[in-house]
């Protein structure tokens, strides 16, 4: 299946000499008004306009065969126990895997560039001197999949929508789009706000285009099972509502032979698996059921893969590197609470996690800690704040915790012992610092209340590793306990903001920009179903993401992303997990791929095709 048009909503640049010496600059064709083939967030694109497919891809890859999977990655409402709505890109119900790969996007993003996109839709992109005006002209060929035609009109209203009644994630960024229409057939002019964000022409150019002829009569924001009309290289087939659902390649899909497609898009189906149970969906990756697995817990990868299809060499395994930068993962306080106000109990909370003897103990030591919320990158701050980095930082002083202008926030180191007696110690002191009295085995709150959290999941996956620090906890006089509910009720309550504490990760970007703001933004943290979940809302933040996303050179955004960084991490907004730069990878021996992998990612299994030679070797074709 075609990988999502770009690789997250907060997702820059490439190499300008081989630019120059290929396709110029962006900005520079721009500036004389001439119609482009790709954007990017600084001007740099590694394709020239007659480029013919990615270089991460094998342009020869046979179609064929059936990928069965589960849902790994999230999106819009996406759910991954279960699903019962076909439209994942409204706040209800629960979203079906796989959906995006059966819309188009006005332009697709190379994996081997930050932040690039190519045409898709669009042939190519006119952009006024001012850079508030896009008029994109659409490729006459463009199709539904039921042979109508896809215009100008379809793109307006799909931006417009998405705008107006769309997810959260949607609604928080559209504002700055001031309009959208078609001017003909096969223009679509998009105007944006003189405020806007650096990347907001991106986020246009990815989202998913709908047809306008389809949905009349229909509610857009409803909950549905009828698979909505599509565009792309897939449609919806066979499906059973929370079990599984397939996805049917179009054989004569319009644009198979586009240079962003060349090479993708290789299997003829792609089933998506649900099981609420990670040990029950090894043990169908084990008999076959599932054909590709990425793994995700240590436990499983360093002792279940011990069974006869391994040691017959029928199911391989890898680890591979991994350059983009890391998920930001961890338990996250919901400061809207009262309970949570202080930064000095959040910290406390964090104390009580020995990440030490969790990683040793429980992950057969194949972790680091998580510190940053730029993990794995060059904007994770290190040090004491740089000039460039005080000068966005000093307007705050005083506003913003002292700490900030010092060494970052780091997680201190435990002995390993899984109860750290200094570390507790700290912790205790800084809760009654904030307040809090002890009275026999119970921790009060400074309102006099017992302090009690709930962890919230949907997953028992995690209690291995929440146990030992809720033990701790309660050494504290803090009674903290798990609540596992099921997804529909977990979505719904996260929706909610109703919840003390819970595990979520967030995926990280090359070029961080204003969908930021989505995840630490006030205006976020104000909004039901948005990915605030901590509830940030700091001026301070909310200036520096501006900065973020008005960044107009790499530079300038990786000194932005540090002080964020910094006032993130002073803030103690979560308890940090754990990352690694690579990618466990484990799959039935019936799958090929290209010798180059794209640099910011895998490339598994979107650039994969199923071999056919090598199936009959292992009794699976």
């Amino acid at each position: 299946m075609r990988r999502p048009t770009r690789r997250s909503v907060l997702l820059g640049s490439a190499a300008a000499a081989f630019v120059a010496s290929r396709s110029g600059s962006v900005f520079a064709q721009l500036a004389e008004g001439v119609g482009v083939h790709g954007l990017s967030s600084f001007g740099d694109l590694k394709y020239a306009p007659d480029f013919k497919h990615f270089d991460y891809v094998n342009p020869d890859a046979p179609k064929g065969g059936t990928l069965a999977i589960q849902i790994k990655q999230s999106t819009g409402n996406q759910n991954f126990d279960t699903f019962n709505t076909l439209n994942i890109f409204v706040l209800q119900g629960d979203g079906a895997a796989g959906m995006g790969s059966t819309f188009d996007s006005l332009m697709a993003a190379a994996a081997d560039e930050p932040d690039a996109l190519y045409g898709l839709v669009a042939k190519s992109v006119d952009v006024s001197a001012d850079k508030l005006t896009y008029r994109f002209l659409l490729r006459p060929e463009a199709r539904f999949h039921d042979g109508s035609r896809l215009t100008a009109r379809d793109a307006a209203f799909s931006l417009n929508i998405l705008k107006e009644k769309g997810h959260p994630i949607y609604r928080a960024v559209l504002p700055q789009m001031a309009s959208a229409e078609a001017e003909a057939e096969d223009v679509l002019r998009v105007r944006f706000s003189p405020k806007r964000s650096r990347d907001i022409h991106l986020v246009v150019s990815s989202l998913p285009i709908f047809s306008e002829r389809y949905w009349q009569g229909r509610d857009f924001e409803a909950s549905t099972l009828e698979p909505p009309l599509g565009s792309g290289a897939y449609k919806v087939g066979k499906f059973e509502q929370g079990r599984f659902i397939e996805f049917e390649r179009v054989p004569d899909y319009w644009a198979k032979d586009l240079a962003v497609n060349v090479g993708l898009n290789n299997f003829d189906r792609v089933r998506y698996e649900y099981f609420r149970d990670r040990t029950v969906a090894f043990e169908a990756f084990k008999s076959g059921v599932l054909n590709f697995q990425e793994e995700y817990t240590s436990r499983i990868w360093a002792t279940g893969y011990d069974f006869p299809a391994i040691r017959e060499g029928r199911v391989k395994k890898d680890e591979i590197p991994n350059e983009a930068p890391s998920p930001i993962q961890g338990w996250y306080f919901n400061t809207r609470r009262d309970a949570f106000k202080d930064s000095r109990i959040r910290e406390a909370i964090g104390l009580a996690f020995d990440f030490e003897w969790t990683n040793t103990n429980i992950m057969f030591g194949s972790y680091r800690r998580l510190t940053s919320f730029f993990e794995n990158s060059d904007m994770k701050a290190a040090g004491p704040p740089s000039s460039e980095e005080l000068a966005l930082l000093e307007p705050f002083r005083g506003k913003v915790p002292d700490a900030v202008f010092g060494e970052p926030y780091l997680p201190p180191v435990s002995d390993g012992s899984g109860q750290d007696r200094k570390l507790l110690r700290r912790a205790d002191e800084l809760l009654r610092a904030a307040g809090c009295k002890r009275e026999g085995s119970v921790l009060k709150l400074p309102n006099g209340q017992p302090f009690r959290i709930e962890f919230l999941d949907f997953s028992a996956a995690l209690q291995p590793h929440t146990e030992p620090f809720q033990a701790n906890l309660k050494k504290l006089g803090i009674d903290a306990i798990s609540r596992i509910v099921d997804a529909a009720q977990y979505q719904r309550r996260l929706n909610e903001y109703d919840f003390d504490m819970t595990s979520r990760a967030l995926g990280g970007s090359p070029t961080p920009g204003d969908s930021l703001r989505i995840v630490y933004g006030s205006e976020a943290a104000r909004t039901p179903g948005s990915q605030n979940i901590a509830g940030i809302a700091d001026p301070a933040v909310d200036a520096l993401v501006q900065r973020i996303a008005d960044a107009k050179s790499r530079a300038e955004l990786t000194i932005a992303c540090r002080a964020l960084d910094r006032v993130l991490r002073a803030g103690q907004y979560w308890v940090p997990m754990w990352w690694k730069g690579s990618n466990w990878l484990a799959y039935w021996d019936q799958f090929s791929h290209p010798r180059t992998k794209p640099r910011f990612g895998t490339g598994a299994p979107d650039t994969w095709w199923y071999d056919a030679e090598k199936a009959k070797l292992i009794g699976r074709g």
